[in-house]
């Protein structure tokens, strides 16, 4: 496959992981020296970082649905202290390009992640998790355009590296958000993240997981992300990166055929750890058998 260019950053191809799906630093222990032969992505895309270590909601985390999992796995990380201090030179060992993924309650905690970042040449890209709440304001950025929009304008002077913002699919016009994100500066945006759901303990009726409610991911909301990826496409002129219910070549190409540059894959990922890699080859098949090529 021809290497691509994503927000001047060179990429051997079009699939990467999504935030949280995938842990390298474990999968290095695990597979050693074969994990650096053998990268699934062509990108790495971290766990969020927020600014103080947390431990995530409180168990039961995960709840399989039809043709997908509930996850609340709730962001536990060791916080920007312990990031730059562990897991940052771990992941600069990676034989990709790294993305940061990262979280704030204000704007200005965001602000504080963001600067932080900008000065580590480790790092080739940031990707900007909106799917929470403001406490300052209560409504979740990523859902209010106008929100969007306040974030970026306080952090885009922060650094030149590329800032992607991640939308929530919550939101009641997310074209809306992705063209405000455009407007104040985004690089490129990512899609979907998880839509909300609930499970009931059979037995007891109540809610299975500790936090109530989580995340739904996999196959099942596929026909959601592809919807949600041609809206923002037709909004916006930016790359974007397209994820949900990926598990195959075809889904990858569909995904890219609704306006994505890259695709990310997730929940495929728990069930065939180098999905990535296999993703990646059928999605080359099928590009070579049409004569159509990636770019932008």
């Amino acid at each position: 496959m021809t290497p691509l260019d994503f927000c001047g950053i060179e990429l051997e191809h079009p699939i990467i992981n999504a935030s949280g799906t995938f842990d390298a630093i474990a999968a290095d222990r695990a597979f050693g020296d074969e994990l650096f032969e053998r990268f699934p992505f062509a990108a790495f895309v971290s766990k969020t970082v927020t600014l103080e270590p947390r431990q995530g909601n409180p168990p039961p985390r995960l709840w399989e649905v039809p043709a997908g999992l509930i996850n609340s796995i709730g962001l536990p990380n060791k916080g920007l202290e312990g990031y730059l201090a562990e897991d940052l030179p771990r992941l600069a060992q990676l034989p990709v390009p790294l993305v940061v993924n990262v979280m704030g309650f204000t704007r200005e905690q965001v602000a504080e992640l963001v600067g932080a970042f900008s000065e580590r040449e480790e790092v080739a890209a940031l990707e900007l998790n909106v799917s929470c709440p403001n406490v300052e304001t209560g409504l979740v950025m990523g859902a209010d355009p106008d929100e969007v929009a306040a974030l970026l304008e306080r952090v885009r002077p922060l650094t030149d590296k590329p800032l992607i913002v991640k939308l929530t699919p919550n939101a009641s016009d997310v074209a809306a958000v992705a063209s405000a994100a455009q407007q104040a500066g985004a690089s490129a945006l990512s899609l979907i993240n998880t839509l909300r759901g609930m499970a009931l303990d059979p037995r007891s009726g109540t809610p299975w997981l500790g936090a109530t409610t989580g995340g739904v991911s996999g196959p099942a909301v596929r026909a959601i992300a592809l919807a949600q990826v041609q809206a923002v496409s037709q909004a916006t002129n930016i790359p974007l990166i397209g994820m949900g219910g990926v598990q195959s070549g075809r889904d990858a190409l569909d995904l890219i055929r609704a306006g994505a540059k890259l695709v990310a894959v997730g929940t495929e990922s728990f069930r065939d750890p180098v999905a990535g890699a296999r993703i990646a080859a059928e999605l080359d098949t099928l590009l070579q058998a049409s004569g159509a090529r990636v770019c932008m």
